[in-house]
């Protein structure tokens, strides 16, 4: 009988082993079918669901219509693309010249790319080898159409810009982090990726020994959250137009580069910006220099030159050392810490009022109104006005400028800063200037996202800031002298039939390694209008033009985007 006793005993043994075998196999179903029936219905169906999940979706940015706020219009968003991609074991081998043929025409294939494509398909044995990326779902049908053995495409997706180089250098564009998601380079892209990129979501559980999964631990699915989108202040319309205006001057001067910056003065809204050259932000690998890739509205500083003389005015003017009226008596030239300083062609105006110093450019005069300011409270002004630090316009990458010279005590640095030489300042930072000119004193600060929309619902809409910099009283003297520039200066090139413009023309040599060229100089026209009650400040400059001036370079084209602007919204003249 032991030997039933010891047979019996083994019977438990296998029951008891097939019924702990049977739950764990009901617990794991259980588990697969219940507990995680979410998670693994995803990742049956697509893994690419999951990715969805885990990984946010870009915001997208766009350009509005500023007359009208409904109107929105796509300028940065996600567009869906396919990867080609073959596998070469499962192409018969009798059938890789034709459907290198047949892939070859439909990607519009050089003989050269058509024999790389040769050499992949003829890779027996390989499971995978990309053809092309970024292709388009007519591409991608009209290939699989075919039914090429071997051949397949994936979903992927890319960046997309619908309005190809329009507003190119305020946007920036994207690559691909280490993840494969999308990271923002320059611009927008770049100073606001954070925003675009949202938050990434995460898959948690618990892990064995080896590292793995344990099946029936808890696990944690947490969704990502998309990116917000962002409406900015450009008009589109005037974005195209104003920038049109500016490359065909950019064209016909042979200029190095090109830029221009419209702003709503009181408010510091960015209407448009331009900066040529420029580039297609969908084909961005196509450039020959990086260097394409800077906004130079805000990355290029330069020394501005006479552009600058209506600031350092406003401040004489703000402390009650001159009036329009005042006059002095011009020789032609100043020797400074033996230095020689002299007006434009060396000429000499003799006695003039401070409004013809501004009219006819003149250095000396400018000297002079810079002696009676005195270094601390000019440096002090200077940096009221915001040059030497970076405005904060939320563009990657912005620039400062550098006004070191100022702290130095040598009187020539503070003379040739008079009439903007020997510190440097962008565009941004002169148009913000003049917009304080123009604004009843009051500087603002610039911004060109005007509403953040996040997932949940909630927007924030960018609210105008602005700082007095000098006196209304002194605000509305140095307009007057500037109508009077344009009416009867430099600057008539800029002088309009139905609409006072005030405005200053800037012709400025260029400096490189301690020497001012002899044959290259910046040209930039500044100022704002309808001058009696300013609605915009519009910036054009041009770097080393094959022209001799300013007048006859920016200014044509300021007076071009100034006529379109008031048109475009209905403007009513001021002149009577």
């Amino acid at each position: 009988m032991p030997v039933k006793k010891e047979t019996n005993n083994q019977l438990r043994t296998v029951s008891v082993f097939i019924l702990l075998s049977a739950l764990i196999i009901i617990a794991r179903l259980f588990s697969l079918q219940v507990v995680e029936r979410k998670y693994y219905s995803a990742l049956a169906i697509n893994n690419h669901e999951i990715y969805k999940q885990l990984y946010p979706r870009r915001g997208s940015v766009f350009l509005q219509d500023t007359r009208d706020k409904t109107k929105e219009y796509p300028a940065a968003v996600n567009r869906q693309y396919y990867l080609l991609y073959a596998v070469p074991r499962d192409i018969p081998s009798s059938q890789i010249n034709s459907t290198t043929e047949f892939i070859s025409g439909v990607l519009n294939y050089t003989p050269e790319e058509k024999n790389n494509l040769l050499a992949k398909l003829s890779k027996s044995g390989d499971p995978y080898e990309p053809i092309a990326k970024k292709v388009s779902e007519d591409i991608k049908n009209q290939i699989l159409s075919a039914n090429l053995p071997g051949i397949n495409t994936t979903g992927q997706e890319f960046r997309y810009y619908p309005e190809g180089n329009l507003a190119a250098n305020i946007l920036g564009f994207t690559g691909q982090d280490e993840s494969g998601a999308l990271s923002g380079r320059y611009g927008i892209e770049g100073f606001w990726d954070k925003n675009l990129t949202g938050k990434s979501g995460f898959l948690t559980g618990e892990k064995g020994a080896l590292g793995s999964l344990i099946p029936l631990a808890d696990r944690t699915l947490k969704n990502a959250e998309d990116g917000a989108d962002l409406l900015l202040t450009i008009d589109r319309n005037l974005q195209y137009k104003s920038c049109e205006y500016l490359r065909e001057g950019y064209k016909k001067h042979q200029a190095k580069s090109a830029s221009l910056i419209l702003m709503d003065p009181k408010t510091g809204a960015i209407l448009s910006m331009c900066s040529l050259p420029d580039f297609d932000p969908n084909n961005y690998s196509d450039v020959k220099d990086v260097s394409v890739y800077n906004n130079t509205t805000i990355f290029t500083p330069y020394e501005p030159g006479s552009v600058f003389k209506p600031i350092i005015m406003s401040v004489a003017l703000d402390l009650g050392l001159i009036s329009p009226f005042t006059t002095y008596t011009d020789t032609g030239e100043r020797i400074i810490n033996g230095h020689k300083i002299h007006n434009a062609l060396e000429k000499k105006y003799g006695l003039v009022t401070m409004t013809n110093v501004l009219e006819s450019s003149i250095n000396t005069g400018m000297i002079w109104v810079e002696e009676k300011i005195g270094q601390g409270r000019f440096r002090e002004y200077v940096e009221k006005f915001g040059f030497g630090k970076k405005t904060g316009i939320g563009l990657d990458t912005e620039a400062a400028g550098d006004i070191a010279s100022l702290s130095k005590s040598a009187e020539i640095y503070y003379a040739v800063g008079s009439f903007g030489q020997g510190f440097t300042a962008t565009p941004l930072q002169l148009v913000t200037a003049y917009a304080a000119l123009a604004g009843g004193g009051r500087m603002p600060k610039p911004y060109i996202v005007d509403k953040v929309r996040h997932t949940n619902g909630q927007i924030e809409k960018t609210e105008p800031q602005s700082e007095v910099v000098i006196s209304a009283n002194a605000d509305k003297l140095v307009t007057s002298m500037l109508i009077s520039v344009v009416e009867r200066g430099h600057s008539q090139a800029a002088k309009m039939t139905n609409y006072y413009v005030a405005a200053k023309t800037g012709t400025a040599q260029i400096a490189s390694r301690g020497e001012y060229s002899a044959d290259d100089t910046n040209h930039t026209f500044i100022g704002y209008f309808p001058a009696s009650d300013p609605k915009f400040v519009l910036l054009v400059k041009y770097e080393a033009p094959q022209a001799n001036w300013a007048e006859s370079t920016a200014a044509p084209v300021f007076k071009d985007v100034a006529k379109f602007t008031l048109d475009y919204y209905g403007i009513p003249g001021d002149k009577k």
